[in-house]
């Protein structure tokens, strides 16, 4: 199975970057690959064998699905593992540089859509974290 790698510089500290990325509450306001879908709910039970829950919908009601795992590795501040219901494997680590952070996703490839609409979506969905986090919780960081 091919693996996509995607990644983001944000300036905000690794904590609350952590915070953010697996808070159900700010989940709902990021994870979304552009402006016509929305996360309508979060679930997450963030430890080892717990599970998440993310409902994933266009905006117009066309059409949605419900993006889940199960996590397989967690080291806080450091790096989560999950695995989802079709069994492909995705790793993303947080690498703190003083008052920001770098974020590498790695994740198996589906087959059903080109590699490119792949790393695309899940690129702007990062891209929309980022700019959620550094809009939402930068200001709080200074000093």
């Amino acid at each position: 199975m091919e693996q996509i790698k995607i990644e983001t510089h944000i300036n905000v500290r690794v904590e609350t970057i952590w915070n953010a990325y697996n808070s159900a509450e700010d989940i709902m306001q990021w994870n979304q690959a552009s402006d016509d879908w929305h996360c309508t709910s979060s679930i997450n039970d963030l430890r080892i064998g717990g599970k998440f829950k993310n409902r994933m919908e266009a905006k117009d009601g066309s059409m949605g699905f419900d993006f889940e795992g199960s996590y397989t590795a967690l080291d806080p501040f450091k790096k989560i593992a999950y695995v989802m219901p079709d069994g492909r494997h995705v790793e993303v680590n947080f690498n703190a540089k003083k008052s920001a952070t770098d974020i590498t996703i790695i994740f198996d490839a589906e087959t059903e859509n080109p590699i490119d609409m792949q790393r695309n979506g899940w690129q702007a969905i990062l891209e929309n974290f980022r700019s959620y986090v550094e809009n939402t919780y930068a200001t709080t960081q200074l000093g």
